[in-house]
């Protein structure tokens, strides 16, 4: 398994804290940033990361902000991401339970650390049930395949 890791400076700690996570667990992971706590912009970063999601390059994303919120909608404008935004440990495990999610979106904000990394466990472990769910992912997927008129 590898992860597209990013983040900006109000999620730069969550992040760190994630970083060691997975290095505890020999998980393959690629760091997009931020690398401190300096100001930096989100939405490049969710680009990268969910880009990299996006090609195959890795399985899923973990992606961090103050809220969440804004890396969230940046990397949902790459085709092919459907990035979830969890606070909790129910949206953690349904989003990929019946969505299917391939990035995670934490607010570092929001979240406190011990809170942050039960999400990336039952994010990483919880299995896509499929069945009439996949009906619903794949009208997701048409609706992003559409052009506006």
């Amino acid at each position: 398994m590898k992860i597209a890791l990013g983040c900006d400076h109000g999620g730069f700690e969550l992040k760190e804290a994630v970083r060691k996570y997975l290095e505890d667990r020999e998980i393959s992971y690629e760091d997009f940033g931020a690398y401190s706590t300096d100001s930096v912009d989100y939405a490049p970063i969710a680009a990268k990361a969910a880009g990299c999601v996006a090609k195959g390059e890795a399985d899923f994303g973990i992606l961090i902000c103050s809220t969440g919120i804004g890396i969230s909608i940046a990397a949902n404008k790459v085709k092919g991401i459907r990035a979830a935004l969890c606070t909790n440990e129910f949206c953690a495990e349904m989003t990929r339970r019946h969505n299917n999610a391939n990035v995670l979106c934490m607010g570092g904000k929001v979240v406190d650390r011990e809170t942050g990394l039960k999400l990336v466990k039952i994010f990483l472990e919880t299995e896509f049930e499929g069945g009439r769910h996949q009906r619903r992912i794949d009208q997701i997927a048409q609706i992003e395949n559409e052009t506006l008129q």
